[in-house]
């Protein structure tokens, strides 16, 4: 073997060094960065560098066998042997990398973050505890953890209550029967909730001015049983806003009772007749 044989080998070290080394620096600070914003620990993408750097030298390793005249058919059968591995591999792995590429997107575009209060579909709610690779850990609100494939959080519908800002307007509705003082029930449900320690005043300064109510009551829908009521209620945080329709749902109950409101039962009207002919 020349010289001008050693001088590629030394190249293609040289730049399956250098080139490893560049891109783990830019994946480790890129990891690093997206990490802080959504409080993930980046030890769990390390696995990432690493397997580019694998297959970069893999690569390099290759192309010495491939320049090198009497290794030149065993790199050819290593690229034959390494495609038919990798397909099998990514068929046999493939949720699992569709796991992985979609926890690269959450650490990417950071929908959620560790402690967001979030909602996955129309059923699973809690606070993100811990982000993975793989999944994404949901503390829910009985202590219990829901462990979600990153590939089914991606394809859901994600409601994030600390995403921007974590205040909330929370709907609270009350219903009262057709009988009952509208004017009167609306009077009660804004008092005690004017009157609660958590309630968040939302008002611009204009809406002050002009004399506007902190909680807004509306009265939404004429049903067949009863008429509802609809108070808008502000909350610091979705804690203080559960707090505060649990503690309405009571203290408004018991006003209706001393006041004559009436919450109705539903009821139905039978007919029987008698003759038939």
């Amino acid at each position: 073997m020349n010289w001008q044989y050693w001088i590629k080998i030394l190249i293609i070290v040289v730049s399956v060094y250098v080139l490893s080394f560049i891109v783990r620096r830019i994946i480790g600070l890129m990891v690093t960065r997206q990490s802080t914003k959504i409080n993930v620990d980046p030890t769990n993408f390390s696995f990432l560098k690493n397997s580019i750097s694998f297959l970069i030298f893999a690569t390099g390793l290759i192309a010495i066998f491939y320049i090198t005249p009497s290794l030149r058919n065993v790199s050819k059968a290593l690229f034959a042997g390494a495609g038919i591995i990798a397909a099998v591999i990514g068929f046999a792995s493939q949720k699992a990398f569709s796991n992985i590429i979609s926890g690269l997107f959450i650490l990417v575009f950071r929908p959620f973050r560790v402690n967001d209060v979030i909602e996955i579909g129309t059923g699973t709610k809690g606070v993100v505890e811990e982000i993975t690779l793989r999944h994404t850990i949901i503390r829910n609100y009985e202590n219990r953890r829901i462990i979600i494939p990153n590939a089914i959080i991606s394809e859901e519908t994600i409601v994030n209550s600390n995403l921007i800002e974590e205040k909330i307007k929370k709907h609270i509705e009350f219903g009262i029967s057709y009988e009952s003082n509208v004017d009167l029930a609306k009077k009660i449900i804004q008092e005690e909730a004017e009157n609660h320690p958590l309630l968040l005043d939302n008002r611009t300064e204009e809406e002050i001015a002009e004399g506007k109510p902190i909680v807004q009551i509306r009265v939404v829908q004429l049903g067949d049983f009863s008429v509802t009521i609809r108070a808008y209620v502000w909350a610091n945080c979705n804690a203080d806003a559960f707090e505060i329709n649990c503690d309405l749902n009571e203290s408004v109950k018991k006003r209706f009772d001393a006041e004559g409101i009436e919450i109705p039962y539903p009821h139905h009207t039978i007919v029987y007749k008698k003759d038939i002919l």
